[in-house]
């Protein structure tokens, strides 16, 4: 059995005191709760979010990491710099470094052995934009980018990552998959998986992505493929963020 896990992508939202009210919110409405939790958070907050999740069951994500060790790469975020702040996951490939930074499955497969090696678990994004799913290509662009990381992996490191797949036509606008659409893409990623090696098929968590709301989360929770959320509009509610947890 997987244990589920929700994981807030904060995105380009925060601020030292909103943080602050907002991971004591959460942390008080918390418990001990039956899934794992993380936030991802603005790389100018990881010392400030480390210090306040200390102690707490919230483990610390970056939303990006480099493909690059070190050196001069101005601007970019190192796996080991990552880890110097507690961190322990690290979203790659979201759709928005996709479309706006010009990311490429390859670039993204990249980040994701770079995470790997430095220990840190990376969080794949995966997904299709509106065109492509009317257009009949969902499997096929979908399938592609899981199928460009898993070839960059060897089996015991396939096993280590984490999938989200958040399709991209339901990104912020407010729309989402039917828990059945969402099972059924869900079900090709581990497919694709399970072609790498069983393992990998049993143990990798492929987490749910589009607009994962406190009233839709328990009926996509439920579906037998889907381990979880990447939130991101209603992770920087803490009411919201708890109920979603609270449902996984």
């Amino acid at each position: 059995m997987r244990r589920k896990l929700v994981a807030g992508n904060w995105k380009m939202n925060g601020s030292i005191a909103a943080n602050a009210t907002l991971i004591r919110g959460v942390l008080d409405g918390l418990g001990a709760p039956a899934c794992d939790v993380a936030v991802c958070v603005p790389a100018p907050y990881l010392a400030q979010c480390q210090s306040l999740l200390a102690g707490s069951p919230v483990a610390l994500g970056a939303q990006d990491v480099s493909m690059h060790e070190s050196g001069a790469y101005t601007g970019e975020i190192s796996a080991a710099m990552l880890l110097d702040f507690g961190c322990r996951f690290a979203i790659v490939g979201h759709s928005e470094r996709r479309a706006y930074h010009g990311e490429t499955s390859e670039g993204v497969a990249r980040k994701a052995v770079a995470a790997l090696k430095a220990g840190l678990t990376p969080i794949v994004c995966v997904g299709e934009t509106l065109a492509e799913r009317e257009a009949g290509r969902t499997n096929d662009v979908v399938g592609a980018q899981v199928d460009a990381v898993l070839a960059a992996l060897d089996s015991d490191n396939a096993c280590k990552i984490v999938i989200a797949y958040e399709p991209v036509w339901a990104i912020g606008t407010g729309k989402t998959a039917t828990p059945a659409m969402a099972q059924e893409v869900h079900a090709m990623i581990r497919a694709r998986l399970q072609a790498k090696n069983a393992d990998a098929a049993a143990t990798v968590r492929i987490l749910y992505g589009g607009s994962m709301k406190p009233d839709n989360a328990a009926e996509l929770l439920a579906m037998p493929d889907i381990d979880g959320g990447l939130i991101g509009g209603a992770a920087l509610k803490a009411a919201d963020f708890l109920a979603i947890v609270r449902a996984a």
